[in-house]
């Protein structure tokens, strides 16, 4: 009994081994870089579904003091990481709801499902700065779909 368990943690320790080497000896690659543009945390908690011939859209986005975005919507689920600065954004009530604000700042991320409208205001004295990743765009169309204030929120 002992020498099948000698036998069996000896492979196990052959085969870790192997593996470190294994990791060791890997290319580290050349010619390639990588730049950071966003990197934030969310009490949100999401699952993203992407259909299947529709476009992925990475872009930042920069938002001047006294800017705003315009009412908008958009086709998918969007996700802004704030790099720096901050943005007010205003929501467009559900149903007779009211309208919702809320203050974002560097480091913050942000969640916007599919047709909510809103309105992004820079209400700062610095640019706000955003990493933003679009879902399910239409293949060649456009990641944003414009709206009509709806006159009932602030921004």
């Amino acid at each position: 009994m002992f020498g099948k368990r000698a036998t069996l943690v000896g492979l196990a320790t052959a085969g870790l081994l192997v593996s470190v080497v294994a990791v060791a000896s890997a290319d580290p690659g050349s010619g390639f870089t990588s730049v950071l543009i966003g990197r934030g945390q969310t009490d949100q908690s999401f699952n993203i579904h992407q259909r299947k011939a529709n476009d992925v859209v990475t872009a930042q986005n920069t938002l001047a003091p006294g800017g705003s975005s315009g009412w908008h919507s958009h086709p998918g689920t969007v996700v802004l990481v704030v790099q720096s600065g901050e943005f007010t954004l205003f929501s467009e009530p559900v149903k007779g709801g009211k309208c919702t604000v809320h203050t974002y700042s560097a480091g913050q991320v942000y969640l916007e499902q599919p047709g909510d409208e809103q309105n992004a205001v820079n209400r700062g004295t610095v640019p706000a700065v955003l990493a933003v990743t679009f879902f399910n765009v239409p293949h060649g169309g456009s990641n944003r779909i414009e709206r009509t204030d709806p006159g009932n929120c602030p921004g």
